[in-house]
């Protein structure tokens, strides 16, 4: 079975691989969590984060947006003493803001409906046959990133947002010969 050859042999990684990455996901607190982790991302490698994430989940209420948000300064401090997750000042700050940003889009449609607006509304399936063909940043991330940083979002440049646009399924970059390429079904959109 081929794979794109960027998961190692690590059980977490494939499983993400397999099972996760670039599946159409329009839930908001799905969409909220991945973007929290992408964030947290910025500087350190994915499986970094991947083994960090149920830490995050415990110490983030589940990624509950609306407990986020309330946070602070006791939490800040919490959060920056959990060996769980990434104990970095301005990025535990960035998921307070982002939890209160994403409330406040609640009021406008959601998250989802911004962001997949932003995309196209339908994944898009690109044909690249190798890693050096993936892009880290495209017009659209360019796009997403704009938006979201005028919203009030923190760590959401360009380079996180083409990798949480492929986490998301809003492209599919499984590389051609991927097993998984073509196994994943494309969501409708309004979902």
């Amino acid at each position: 079975m081929r794979r794109c050859p960027w998961p190692t042999e690590d059980p977490l990684y494939l499983a993400y691989h397999d099972e996760e990455w670039g599946v159409p996901q329009h839930d908001d607190r799905k969409l909220f969590e991945l973007l929290i982790l992408e964030g947290a991302q910025a500087g350190l490698s994915w499986i970094t984060i991947l083994r960090k994430r149920e830490a995050y989940r415990a110490a983030l209420h589940g990624f509950d947006p609306a407990a986020v948000a309330r946070y602070g300064d006791a939490d800040v401090a919490r959060l920056l003493g959990d060996a769980g997750i990434v104990r970095n000042r301005l990025k535990i700050q960035a998921t307070i803001q982002n939890a209160r940003a994403f409330l406040a889009l609640q009021e406008t449609g959601g998250l989802g409906a911004l962001l997949w607006g932003i995309a196209g509304g339908e994944p898009k399936k690109n044909t690249f046959r190798s890693m050096a063909e993936v892009p880290a940043r495209t017009p659209v991330s360019d796009a997403m990133s704009k938006e979201l940083a005028r919203r009030g979002f923190k760590f959401v440049g360009s380079t996180i947002c083409y990798a949480f646009m492929q986490a998301t399924g809003m492209v599919n970059d499984h590389l051609v010969g991927c097993y998984r390429r073509n196994e994943i079904a494309p969501a409708k959109r309004g979902r």
